[in-house]
């Protein structure tokens, strides 16, 4: 797509997603512009309005690191944008004190995020999804980039700007099994829980049988869910461990989301970098908080105890095949250690797989030309060819690079510092605070 109108400016950066890793980087450009001037910043996010996570914010969810880990304390305790003062604009400050905890629910911190995201309205535009990131050439060198979005009526939108920071997040992660029942409205990820659940049957107090398939936090969460809001429903765990594991949140093995840290694991070579991450994999990945394993431990024993079995738990299983059918969703479950194969079948059937983070690939392919194979500076900027002068960088998409952390909440205000850092550098000093607006390069139908 050409546009159809030469550019009379170009933005200094466009920023793909509105999630907490660009809105922490929005605030820490908004910071440092008070000494060293404003660039043209533009967000641009699928969403219709601003949520985290929104199909998941089950009641009883709880944030799995600090509150003191928010978009800005760690980079700048003072800054306005900071969660405590979001308590105190909200008039909850003692309250917060007084439950004596580190972990708000996840529904409180989506309303922190929304609050602090209206305060970036003008920078933002949501309801655009981003299609493609485009090259534009002058003298065989990238000098800018077209970034070209389309809203939910259809129109699109091209615009052109020197750099691009790409945090789309991830997308779901569909089994293999589960491929083919595409669009059957029975069967879907937990991205989608809340939204799903409201459309079944048990919500009018019909009788369901659901399985849960995973083994990690966001399963413990729709099993808890499903027990407590919905007494007609039966659930069936399935997932290929022995059992829920508990997620390691000690303190010196916490040292691993540490900024420190990632200068650690970027510092070293391609094989040390896995290791760190296989040695630490059971921080985040198909684990659960230790008090939420108890929780479901206690229901499974009381039905022990009652002798009504309404859930079941089914470990060492992998779902070989996965059938729909008018009454219902047939699941093939083989035990990977008798090498069983059971079938059961159910009305719905929860995905809470996890999630791929392949999104940059299918964005940055018009430019792949000029990237390699995505490697990433310690500044999060795409290493490029000489031929290639703008600017790349990627929030989310560097954990084989900088550790764990980097699909986390934990060093959200330190890397967007980084990203600033750098951004500054790139465009240069000088000619910031004289940098026109950028305006809409065409718009068609």
């Amino acid at each position: 797509m050409t546009p159809s109108v030469a550019p009379a400016a170009i933005h200094d950066l466009i920023g793909i997603g509105f999630g907490p890793s660009n809105l922490a980087l929005a605030i820490a450009l908004r910071e440092r512009a008070q000494q060293q001037g404003a660039l043209d910043v533009l967000f641009l996010d699928k969403q219709a309005d601003y949520r985290w996570h929104g199909n998941t914010l089950v009641t009883q969810s709880e944030l799995q690191i600090s509150f003191l880990k928010d978009l800005v304390t760690l980079r700048n305790p003072s800054s306005p944008y900071s969660f405590v003062n979001y308590l105190h604009a909200h008039d909850r400050l003692v309250d917060f004190i007084n439950l004596g905890t580190f972990y708000p629910c996840r529904m409180e911190y989506n309303d922190y995020l929304r609050w602090v995201a209206a305060q970036f309205s003008e920078q933002s535009r949501y309801g655009e999804e981003v299609l493609a990131i485009e090259p534009l050439l002058h003298n065989q060198k990238v000098e800018s980039l077209r970034v070209i979005s389309r809203d939910s009526h259809g129109e699109t939108f091209v615009r052109q700007t020197r750099a691009v920071v790409v945090s789309a997040g991830g997308t779901p992660r569909i089994p293999e099994a589960f491929r083919s029942l595409k669009g059957d409205a029975r069967v879907f990820h937990h991205a989608h829980y809340l939204e799903r659940m409201a459309q079944q049957p048990c919500v009018s107090g019909k009788p369901m049988r659901v399985a849960i398939i995973g083994g990690g936090q966001s399963a413990a969460e729709a099993f808890i869910d499903l027990n407590d809001s919905f007494p007609s429903v039966q659930v069936d765990m399935i997932l290929r461990g022995s059992a829920l594991k508990p997620a390691d949140d000690s303190p010196f093995v916490n040292e691993v989301f540490s900024p420190e840290f990632t200068d650690l694991v970027f510092s070293q070579t391609g094989a040390e970098r896995e290791r760190f991450i296989r040695e630490y994999h059971n921080t985040n990945y198909s684990v659960v908080d230790i008090d939420l394993i108890e929780r479901i431990y206690g229901i499974f024993y009381r039905q022990k105890v009652s002798g009504v079995q309404r859930h079941a738990f089914h470990h060492l299983r992998t779902v070989e095949r996965a059938t729909a059918h008018g009454d219902g969703i047939e699941l093939a479950l083989r035990h990977s250690a008798s090498g069983e194969l059971d079938v059961h079948r159910y009305d719905a059937v929860v995905l809470a797989t996890g999630y791929e983070r392949q999104m940059h690939r299918h964005l940055l392919e018009p430019l792949s030309q000029y990237l390699g194979d995505f490697d990433v500076d310690r500044d999060y900027r795409v290493i490029t060819d000489a031929r290639c002068q703008a600017a790349v960088y990627m929030q989310g998409f560097c954990q084989a690079s900088h550790g764990l952390s980097d699909t986390l909440l934990s060093v959200l205000p330190i890397r967007a510092n980084d990203i600033a850092s750098s951004l500054y550098d790139y465009l240069g000093h000088q000619s910031l605070s004289s940098a026109p607006r950028a305006p809409l390069l065409a718009t068609a139908s």
